[in-house]
């Protein structure tokens, strides 16, 4: 897994109107992160945002795939994230409406470990 510098700051510009999104780089791809909370990542040059039952809906509709962090080892791993569809990527109000329902996932997620 890798990102470029570019995608990177390309996904980081269509959040500019949202404010307080962050990266942290890790296992060679990225996490995007808001209020401390992790609601996507990026891996080889590709966005993802966190899904469960209330909006994966809107992925599957789009034929957006699911993120598999070991797919050259031929193992399919499904992890809680769905590649963005382009035309949200590329229209920040609708990346932004999508991605705070992310967020809100990745608070109810938080609520439920500390318990």
């Amino acid at each position: 897994m890798s990102i470029s510098d570019e995608f990177l700051e390309y996904v980081l510009d269509q959040f500019s109107k949202w404010g307080g999104v962050s990266v942290r780089k890790m296992f060679g791809g990225a996490g995007l992160y808001r209020d401390q909370k992790m609601f996507g990542l990026i891996a080889d040059d590709v966005a993802y945002l966190k899904v469960d039952d209330s909006n994966r809906e809107d992925y599957e509709k789009v034929d957006s795939s699911a993120f598999n962090p070991y797919p050259e080892k031929g193992k399919s791993v499904v992890m809680p994230y769905y590649e963005i569809p382009v035309d949200v990527l590329e229209n920040p109000d609708q990346l932004i409406e999508w991605s705070k329902k992310s967020l809100a996932i990745a608070n109810k997620s938080k609520k439920k470990k500390k318990k």
